[in-house]
């Protein structure tokens, strides 16, 4: 099976092939307010060196929130504009289970039964959206909107260990850093190689959208800063 898996919630606009779950290419930069200019470009290209036709496609894969409300209007229009064009079922992969599966596996510290996942995607000032896996991937705390403070995550600091990661997750450091159980994984970049497994077991599982109704998750209303 040939999964298109597109990632487009946060400053990284990133899409990727993958066949049989295994990721034959991808395309990707990190760099904000350009998502809508060169997401096609990429599937283009991505498409045209994997030498198969768009109707090789088995699915598209997408990642749909929560995230930047501009982002994942364009990557969720796009995944829905191609699966409608080529008649192909839609996967949703919420962001913050991707970014877990994209960390696990990948750090040396993700092992043992104390070590917990918090995904952290940058909302508005010392606001973040996140939750909590386990090292298997499997939810602890459901997805939330939090401001993050001195008493954030107490409750699982007192005896797990939590690593902190994704783009939110830095200017956390200052205020839960000090605790010796907060761990801090500088650098992850959302990407959408890491809607590999989930995207794979949703197909496998016939686990799709409704491609005319589904819209992003976005967890809060959008706000609009004030022009300048």
């Amino acid at each position: 099976m040939t999964i298109l898996q597109i990632e487009t919630a946060t400053a990284s606009c990133s899409v990727a092939l993958a066949k049989d779950g295994i990721v034959v290419g991808c395309k990707q930069v990190n760099e904000r307010n350009i998502h809508a200019e060169v997401i096609t470009l990429f599937i283009d290209e991505l498409i045209s060196t994997a030498g198969v036709k768009y109707t090789d496609l088995d699915a598209v894969a997408v990642s749909c929130g929560p995230g930047s409300y501009t982002g994942l209007r364009i990557g969720v229009s796009t995944a829905k504009g191609l699966c409608f064009a080529l008649d192909k079922p839609l996967i949703a992969i919420e962001t913050l289970e991707a970014m877990t599966f994209g960390m696990i596996g990948k750090e040396e510290q993700v092992t043992g039964s104390n070590i917990l996942l918090c995904p952290m995607i940058d909302a508005r000032r010392m606001e973040v959206f996140t939750a909590v896996f386990n090292a298997d991937g499997e939810r602890v705390k459901e997805t939330s909107a939090e401001i993050i403070d001195e008493n954030s995550f107490s409750d699982l600091l007192k005896d797990k260990r939590l690593l902190f990661f994704g783009d939110g997750a830095e200017k956390c450091r200052a205020i839960l850093g000090g605790n010796s159980n907060a761990l801090f994984f500088a650098g992850f970049i959302n990407s959408a190689v890491d809607l590999t497994p989930r995207a794979l077991e949703k197909f496998r599982n016939k686990e799709f959208e409704n491609v005319g109704y589904f819209e992003p998750y976005y967890l809060k209303d959008f706000i609009a800063g004030k022009s300048k």
